[in-house]
């Protein structure tokens, strides 16, 4: 009886295991963009939120990310501008710093070079979103 209980217990937790979580998409990160971002990027994410005008260096037009990069889109940099690894080098007062993205769960995460990192589930979403609204050129 021990033995079949053990059994049991073990399936499960293989079973467990085995489920993966599922990847956000553009739009789960919708909405973190609008609550974060649109307030400077803009609702589009061209530049002209709110708040551009009054910053002495306008935010970058999103859209615009793959062009600028022969039209493929840097998923590894731009991960690191939202995560704020890369902010360090950037000119000016530069994105504050959303904590709150850091919290919850994480998703494996491919930046393109083939490795799953874990990576919180926010984060990948706002990525995916700014993926989704690039400009085809």
């Amino acid at each position: 009886m021990t033995f079949r209980i053990f059994t049991a217990f073990i399936g499960l937790v293989a079973l467990a295991a085995c489920q993966v979580s599922e990847m956000p998409q553009a739009q789960d990160g919708r909405s973190l963009y609008q609550a974060n971002c649109a307030v400077c990027h803009g609702a589009g994410g061209r530049g002209d939120g709110p708040m551009a005008r009054a910053m002495a260096k306008p935010p970058k037009d999103l859209t615009l990310i793959a062009v600028r990069h022969d039209n493929s889109f840097p998923r590894a940099k731009i991960m690191s501008i939202i995560d704020g690894y890369a902010r360090s080098d950037m000119d000016g007062p530069g994105m504050p710093e959303f904590g709150v993205m850091l919290e919850g769960d994480e998703v494996p995460f491919d930046s393109g070079d083939g490795r799953q990192t874990p990576t919180p589930r926010k984060l990948v979403a706002l990525l995916e979103y700014i993926e989704s609204i690039q400009a085809t050129r």
